[in-house]
């Protein structure tokens, strides 16, 4: 199966301060293309989000704006499934077109966890 994966990080609770976001694309199995950013999120970082991420004000300082980059990460998901590890990268993609008043994407979504927690029964309820 091809996909591409995405991860994102985010500068405080809300969901639409994405401050990186990262793309692999999957090809039979192998690696097929990559692409990675800081996005500068236009507000405010949370100590406990730095304290995951390490990203900080200073690091996001000359990056661009998501609005500047929608169409390069538009243009890495568009043909494939994107897959993503819970809700959280889907949702803050969703947000984060909100908060600029872009057109919403039409991908295909699979979240991984709900996969995980249906193959194994070790972690149907969590991890």
């Amino acid at each position: 199966m091809n996909f591409t994966a995405i991860d994102v990080e985010t500068a405080n609770p809300d969901l639409a301060s994405i401050c990186q976001i990262g793309i692999v694309t999957f090809k039979d199995g192998a690696i097929a293309d990559h692409w990675q950013s800081l996005v500068n999120p236009e507000g405010y970082f949370d100590d406990l989000n730095v304290s995951i991420h390490g990203i900080d004000e200073r690091a996001v300082r000359r990056a661009p704006k998501f609005s500047e980059v929608c169409e390069v990460v538009a243009r890495h998901l568009q043909t494939n499934v994107v897959a993503s590890h819970s809700a959280f990268d889907r949702v803050a993609i969703v947000r984060v077109h909100e908060k600029y008043r872009l057109k919403q994407p039409n991908w295909r979504w699979l979240d991984t966890t709900r996969v995980v927690r249906r193959v194994w029964p070790e972690f149907a309820q969590q991890g």
